[in-house]
């Protein structure tokens, strides 16, 4: 790969971890003449916004002028930035600052190494497939972009889900559960693992469809192909229902309400390095292949 002139810092401005950490990411890069770009939200929340030599995001097609861009905090972090990047096809570099962080593949104790390697241009690329949904309510229609998952629920009033899905215009079954989750790869480690999903490798371009707590023994989890187009209709009255995009947005449903969910036509590039693997992180972070404590 191309070494970096210039990155853009994303980061979860909340979290006192960043703060710390951000002079001595601006003193490496400043070592090695790389430019350095704020969002807002950092030049908003600095203290002393001379502090830093750096410049500003202020539209997101300025990201298309940045060769990377490094995301500060948890996945939720990692998740905003993707959609803030959308089909501009910039690379992420996550940076580990949560809990769990499994999107992140970088921690704060080898945080120089990487960023190293990535200035030497020694990195790959892995592209994650994201989902497209069209969230059709009456005459009003929205459209929204998931890195992980669209997640349907009846929300605050616990009551179950009744809904129907359709693949490909043929019908597929009758739901009846707390939910529904329609995740990505990337996704199926999030929410709809919790929920009993499949683990699917980032290279298998599917979609996963995962009912939260069904009311019967036969609804299972169903993997489909990237080809899919999923359309979600309810049957039956909806009281405070609504769909999650990735867990940010949420977007209220009536009963007139239709969904329809695909492939979208763009991916997502997140920067990761030859000595790691999807495997080693789900070992590392998520206790994968463990048989209680007999590994510890």
């Amino acid at each position: 790969m191309n070494p970096p002139r210039r990155f853009a810092i994303w980061a979860n401005t909340a979290k006192a971890t960043f703060w710390d950490t951000l002079p001595g990411i601006m003193s490496w890069a400043d070592e090695r003449g790389l430019e350095v770009f704020f969002t807002t939200r950092i030049v908003n929340s600095l203290d002393d916004p001379g502090r830093y030599r750096h410049k500003v995001i202020r539209t997101a097609d300025d990201f298309s002028r940045m060769d990377f861009v490094l995301a500060l905090g948890g996945d939720g972090t990692i998740l905003s930035a993707a959609r803030a990047i959308a089909h501009r096809q910039v690379p992420i570099l996550g940076i580990h600052l949560g809990d769990l962080g499994f999107l992140a593949k970088v921690t704060l104790s080898d945080l120089y190494t990487r960023l190293n390697q990535v200035a030497r241009g020694n990195y790959t690329l892995e592209l994650r497939m994201t989902l497209r949904g069209n969230i059709v309510n009456g005459d009003q229609s929205k459209t929204y972009t998931a890195l992980n998952d669209f997640v349907i629920d009846n929300g605050d009033t616990h009551r179950m889900l009744t809904c129907q899905l359709l693949a490909d215009n043929r019908f597929v079954g009758k739901y009846k559960a707390d939910g529904i989750i329609i995740a990505t790869p990337t996704g199926s480690t999030a929410y709809s693992l919790a929920a009993g999903g499949p683990i699917v490798a980032p290279g298998v371009s599917s979609i996963v469809i995962t009912p939260i707590c069904p009311h019967t023994l036969t609804s299972r989890p169903l993997v489909l192909p990237d080809s899919s187009v999923v359309e979600i209709v309810f049957p039956e009255i909806l009281d405070g229902a609504g769909i999650m995009v990735d867990g940010q947005i949420e977007e209220p449903l009536r009963n007139e309400s239709r969904v329809m969910i695909q492939k979208a036509d763009y991916e997502i590039a997140f920067i990761t390095f030859e000595d790691t693997s999807y495997f080693q992180t789900l070992r590392t972070k998520m206790g994968w292949g463990r048989r209680g404590d007999l590994d510890s």
